[in-house]
């Protein structure tokens, strides 16, 4: 299986933050699943790490390239089709990087794991 990791969830993955899901740990840890995680990810950590609102154990440009190859997370990098698709959306999510998100998941057929419920009202999968 396929999944696109919320910004959260991979924080509180690489973080072995207890917040994460038992169900989601294991999702994104089996070795079966194919995990990524979208530059509108990692673009949302970069501002809030250079605001101060998002501390990170180790420096933003060792942390995240270790991470993502220490856990096998392949990066989904914006498409135009994926831009398209947010023109569409109705705004049930006000958020940008998550819009993106559900985008990202309708476009390339993903299922999303967060604890976000917001994202039900988009109709995507929502694993948590």
């Amino acid at each position: 299986m396929q999944l696109l990791l919320d910004t959260h969830s991979f924080l509180w993955y690489i973080g072995g933050n207890p917040q994460l899901s038992a169900a989601a740990k294991a999702l994104i840890h089996d070795p079966n699943n194919a995990a990524f995680l979208s530059i509108a990810s990692i673009w949302e950590m970069a501002i809030k790490h250079s605001t101060g609102k998002l501390t990170l154990a180790q420096p933003f440009q060792v942390l995240l390239p270790g991470q993502l190859h220490l856990h096998r997370i392949k990066l989904l990098p914006i498409e135009v089709g994926h831009l398209q698709r947010v023109a569409l959306l109705p705004f049930h999510h006000k958020d940008p990087f998550d819009r993106m998100l559900v985008a990202q998941c309708e476009v390339e057929n993903l299922p999303l794991v967060s604890r976000d419920t917001a994202f039900d009202a988009y109709g995507i999968q929502r694993l948590w």
